[in-house]
């Protein structure tokens, strides 16, 4: 019998659900074992979670990789992991959290970041001066909805001074998995990105500006030193092996951000190449050699788990949470829909299910047309006042017209993405490489294809890319392959092509959608005035 090859335990830490799988330098993913996760949603736009459950959800499905695949569980060398960004947790001088995660839905900072960044002349409330200073540094800027680390920190200072007092250092999410697998308090190069204080320009000496760290309001002591997302950190801490029953000489890499990951996963690590990943949220991203800003877009590029580049991402509030909300908020008490599982658990089943009514609908949803805009949008606007809504509903309107357009309403919001990512990259993309759970929709996979009109290229194991990329990241850091291998080990399920009688209805409707947005923007920020 051959011996199992080396094998990199990769975490993939999302907002709704912790994975786990063993993973191959190959790209083999061996085994797969998840939890769900609760989220917090606050008045006042608070949104958090528990650190406690990620980390007994993560020795609930080391258990389970352990009992189902003992030997691969024995072959494991590295510890990887990939984790939603842009959360913070104050820890205290012991690694303990004095705080739950603060979620990068979270809105409760915005206000203490106009009032630590105004000046005169601003912009969304920020001093101009400052915005500048930022872009030329970091290559982007705070989002003035206060939901990055940047905010955060500023709420908890001005929020919760006795917590601050007691902090040590703020986390993010990577972050504080890495402290307790391995002790170590560090930050990686993408997980910092977002707090906005750290001079980007050389993409392999990512430090921190001194004038952004004296600018920011937070002690420099409280930000955590900075590691690449390849570097090795060191052995899994006694408590930390026996929490994963694996041996305390495996090996941990820091690991990257879930954008950052799934850029490596989807085996789009060559200039330019650029993927779609649909989840809870959803983003175009791509690498490119120069870091490069699109302010009104909202695009940047930026640090990444690949030293010499850069990681251009345009990212969506939400694109798969839209579906949720409908089955679970519109759906009747006796719809088939309640029984086919939840998008964090089972997607596989939910999107079999959606499959069987999308064909049954014309393209354009009878006339139906859907904004995505549930929690508000980062890209191609910055703007959470937005909100979602169907347009167009009359009598004759049933739930499978809505259903299409939820579908087409994320897929036309891609379209207006993808015009400003065409113009960053310096050339249109023609072919779209597609993973998370949303790719797992043949019928989603198809809008796509017709409303954005070019080529899509299905990931053989979407549900695996964080995963995978976290899985190649432990490799490339521990010497097992380099990141241009990893297109030649990329596999492709399916290749969705434009359907050209479709075109000329989406091109109408989407001409709608645009007008949509122009006319309900200022609307939605009078409806959301505060009283």
């Amino acid at each position: 019998m051959a011996a199992t090859a080396p094998q990199v335990f990769a975490v993939d830490l999302g907002t709704s659900a912790l994975k786990a799988a063993l993973v191959a330098a190959d790209g083999t993913v061996t085994g797969w074992a998840q939890r769900s996760l609760p989220l917090r949603v606050l008045p006042g736009g608070g949104a958090e979670q528990d650190p406690a459950t990620w980390w007994a959800a993560l020795g609930a499905v080391a258990a389970d990789l352990g009992r189902a695949h003992p030997d691969q569980m024995r072959a494991v060398t590295t510890v990887c992991a990939s984790t939603q960004g842009e959360g913070t947790i104050a820890v205290d001088s012991a690694g303990e959290p004095l705080t739950p995660c603060i979620s990068w839905l979270d809105m409760r900072g915005a206000p203490h970041l106009r009032r630590q960044f105004g000046g005169f002349p601003a912009y969304q409330g920020m001093s101009v001066r400052r915005i500048a200073r930022w872009l030329r540094l970091t290559g982007g800027m705070p989002s003035p909805t206060g939901k990055d680390p940047a905010a955060h920190m500023l709420f908890v200072r001005d929020e919760l001074p006795r917590v601050y007092a007691r902090t040590t250092a703020f986390l993010n999410v990577l972050d504080w998995i890495n402290l307790k697998l391995t002790g170590q308090t560090v930050a990686t190069v993408d997980s910092i990105l977002t707090s906005w204080v750290t001079d980007n320009r050389r993409p392999g000496q990512v430090r921190y500006s001194p004038a952004l760290v004296a600018d920011c309001g937070i002690d420099a002591d409280k930000l955590p030193p900075i590691v690449a997302c390849t570097q090795v950190l060191g052995p899994l801490t006694p408590a930390a092996a026996a929490h994963l029953g694996l041996p305390e000489s495996v090996q941990v890499v820091a690991g990257a951000i879930d954008t950052t990951a799934a850029a490596i996963g989807a085996g789009t690590t060559g200039d330019r190449q650029a993927h779609l990943y649909l989840g809870t949220s959803s983003w175009i991203a791509a690498h490119v050699p120069a870091k490069k800003t699109d302010v009104a877009a909202g695009i940047a590029s930026v640090p990444c788990a690949i030293g010499d580049r850069y990681l251009m991402t345009a990212l969506q509030a939400t694109a798969g949470a839209n579906l949720t909300w409908l089955r679970d908020k519109v759906v009747e008490y006796d719809d088939p829909l309640l029984g086919a599982g939840h998008l964090s658990r089972d997607e596989g089943t939910i999107f079999d299910a959606f499959d069987l009514i999308i064909p049954r609908v014309p393209p354009g949803a009878n006339g139906v047309l859907y904004t995505p805009w549930l929690y508000g949008e980062r890209a191609p606007v910055d703007d959470a006042n937005l909100r979602a809504g169907f347009l167009n509903i009359s009598l004759d309107t049933n739930r499978s017209d809505l259903l299409r357009a939820v579908f087409e309403g994320v897929a036309l919001n891609t379209r207006w993405l993808t015009g400003a990512v065409d113009r960053f990259l310096g050339t249109p993309v023609t072919s779209l490489a597609i993973t998370g759970g949303g790719a797992l929709s043949d019928s989603w996979c198809q809008i796509f294809a017709d409303v954005l009109g070019v080529e899509i290229r299905r990931d053989a194991g979407p549900l695996a890319v964080n995963a995978r990329g976290a899985g190649w990241i432990g490799a490339v850091g521990t010497g097992g392959l380099g990141f241009g291998d990893i297109p030649d080990l990329m596999r492709t399920d399916r290749v969705f092509t434009p359907i050209p009688q479709h075109r000329a209805t989406y091109d109408e409707i989407f001409a709608v959608y645009r007008d949509l947005h122009k006319r309900l923007a200022p609307v939605y920020r009078r409806l959301h005035r505060p009283r």
